[in-house]
């Protein structure tokens, strides 16, 4: 499952380019980790949120409440059932902008950082869902299918990527329609294998990058 990717592209980048209503200059993490706030569109607005879902527990030794943690994936076929998404399926669904992103590969203790993204193309769309929390206000989580062949090696889920005409099917459109669209990637992907230990983890930094072309030709 996705614990890490990136997006390095300003907000006003991505409301121009998902023709979305842009929030200003907002603050988010260039590498966005669980619990970090990322930058997704939904309602047609392009917002800060936190990324997972939380879910709470409570210490075995003393019966207390622990600090919630962040689901931050969610899987495509427990979309429709799992109470934990079923309702943000149905009537929160957004886009997460998204540059690449990464998965864990080696052995335990030494796996090291492997990137995947899309050829020629700086930014593209991963599936999404959202739901505001008492815990950390809105937040999103992730869209997982089944991993397509080239990261058959590394893990066996991955992000549900959406072509542009798909967009407003998926934020707008029907149950139906949009699971529909929760499809294994089927065109190439570029693979970067990193020696960056997977445990590195950095403090969060904004994303102060230049802007995107006007009518950026994607896929």
């Amino acid at each position: 499952m996705c614990n890490l990717y990136r997006m390095t592209k300003p907000a006003d980048a991505v409301a121009a380019l998902f023709r979305a209503k842009s929030a200003g200059a907002p603050n988010f993490a260039a590498e966005v980790y669980p619990k970090y706030t990322g930058l997704v569109v939904a309602e047609g607005k392009v917002r800060t949120m936190t990324w997972g879902f939380p879910r709470h527990a409570v210490s075995k030794k003393t019966g207390k409440p622990l600090k919630p943690t962040a689901t931050n994936n969610a899987r495509d076929d427990k979309l429709r059932g799992n109470p934990m998404w079923r309702d943000s399926f149905r009537d929160r669904r957004c886009l997460i902008p998204v540059t690449a992103w990464a998965e864990a590969e080696g052995a335990a203790g030494s796996m090291t950082r492997t990137w995947y993204s899309l050829p020629d193309h700086e930014l593209f769309a991963v599936a999404g869902i959202w739901r505001p929390t008492d815990e950390w206000g809105a937040a999103y989580s992730m869209v997982m299918v089944n991993g397509c062949e080239q990261m058959a090696d590394v893990h066996d889920r991955m992000p549900t990527i959406l072509r542009p005409e798909t967009w407003a099917v998926w934020t707008d459109g029907t149950p139906d329609e949009a699971f529909a669209l929760c499809r294994t990637w089927n065109r190439p992907l570029v693979v970067d294998r990193t020696e960056e230990l997977w445990s590195t983890h950095p403090m969060p930094s904004t994303t102060l990058q230049r802007r995107l072309p006007d009518n950026p030709e994607l896929f």
